[in-house]
């Protein structure tokens, strides 16, 4: 299972279920998709073929929506 948290900007971002316990998110677009660590701060994990541009928005818009995503974390995977 891998629920979608929200889209934007032609990127889904979701997590998968049964991963790791390190709060992350994975974002993907027809390019190719990224991890990013959500905790102790934001920083990418992995990169599959997205450009550079691609990670600044992507990173910038989790930035931007970190408390819906720590939330939907929380409420996927419970505190």
């Amino acid at each position: 299972m891998s629920p979608t948290v929200f889209r934007e900007n032609g990127f889904r971002y979701f997590f998968f279920s049964r991963e790791e316990p390190r709060m992350h998110v994975h974002v993907y677009s027809g390019d190719g998709e990224a991890k990013f660590w959500l905790e102790p701060e934001i920083e990418l994990a992995r990169n599959y073929r997205l450009s550079r541009k691609q990670l600044k928005i992507a990173e910038k818009t989790i930035e931007e929506r970190y408390d819906e995503l720590a939330e939907a974390w929380k409420t996927h995977f419970g505190d």
